[in-house]
């Protein structure tokens, strides 16, 4: 299958193209500014041409790009390129960049899509952000449980699903995952697991911070969620939303643990607030149902992996 990816040089991206390239499909990817990042392995970089399209910008995208697209002829679009950090998407409501990007780009991934002479299946990637708040007692949600959005992040996530929605009445293809927490290896350091591996791989005695014990929530291993991207290109319905996560609730401080026992034993460790977070849980029937996916990854093999690349990188300098 030839498959585009944009936002392929991410943290999720990179994992998907690994898993693309090893199932034997041919990839290009799309980049804000078209240059690998240093910690993406050298057989994903020499086997994936790699085009620069800001996703952002308000114009069409440059002629080069719609003509390598063109020839590459996609059958599946992959549209990951996002705005996803939380202090760049908004509190309350969404910044100009992260609307411009999460909702306007996809926007014109959809209309490159339908502009091509053989349209392909876009899968676009949303969050389990757009679901409203959940209770403490019943965290579980279906792709059909209500939707409320309460930052930024989720509310441009909500919005381009609509442009989806829009799209499929001009015969678009699409397919939404909408995608719960997921780390593992290469993933941005201000996110969860990411802040605590770097500093347990940092070599000081300063403690280890952690904002919360007492989050709930849904995490899953990246190289897990990238098999279930591919599933529902291949079998996923048309016009469909399919949650990705693992659908175990897991305390933060429970994961925290773990990766403490792993990395230093003895390292002190600090709370910042401790303040109770239930974040929704997936419910995942109706992906398994549709792909036979199952997530196969244990926790246990996440932590070590990402706690091996900090440790890596770190050494590096």
């Amino acid at each position: 299958m030839n498959a585009l990816i944009t936002g392929i040089t991410g943290f999720a991206g990179s994992h998907l193209a690994a898993h693309l390239l090893a199932e034997g499909d041919r990839l290009l990817g799309i980049s804000r500014r078209g240059v690998w990042s240093d910690d993406v392995p050298r057989e994903i970089t020499r086997q994936v041409p790699l085009l620069a399209w800001d996703l952002a910008e308000p114009i069409a995208p440059p002629q080069a790009v719609l003509e390598a697209i063109s020839r590459f002829a996609p059958e599946a679009i992959y549209h990951l390129a996002a705005l996803s950090i939380p202090a760049q998407c908004g509190g309350g409501e969404p910044t100009a960049a992260a609307w411009a990007t999460n909702v306007e780009g996809t926007g014109r991934v959809i209309d490159l899509a339908l502009g091509l002479k053989r349209p392909p299946r876009l899968l676009q990637v949303s969050s389990n952000k757009v679901y409203a708040p959940v209770a403490n007692d019943s965290p579980k949600v279906t792709e059909r449980s209500p939707l409320g959005p309460q930052n930024g992040y989720g509310k441009t996530k909500l919005a381009a699903k609509q442009r989806m929605r829009q799209a499929a009445k001009q015969g678009l293809d699409g397919v939404i995952a909408r995608s719960f927490q997921h780390a593992g290896p290469r993933q941005d350091r201000r996110l969860m697991l990411s802040e605590w591996a770097r500093q347990f791989a940092t070599p000081t005695n300063d403690p280890v911070v952690i904002r919360t014990r007492q989050a709930v929530l849904d995490l899953s291993d990246v190289r897990d969620v990238v098999r279930a991207y591919r599933r529902l290109v291949l079998r996923g319905q048309g016009g469909m939303i399919y949650n990705v996560g693992s659908g175990i609730a897991r305390q933060s401080g429970a994961i925290f643990d773990l990766l403490r026992r792993l990395a230093d034993p003895g390292r002190a460790t600090l709370e910042e607030h401790g303040r109770r977070i239930q974040e929704p849980i997936a419910d995942v029937n109706r992906l398994e149902q549709a792909t036979a996916w199952r997530a196969e990854i244990p926790l246990e093999r996440t932590l070590a992996d990402t706690l091996a690349y900090w440790r890596e990188r770190l050494a590096k300098g």
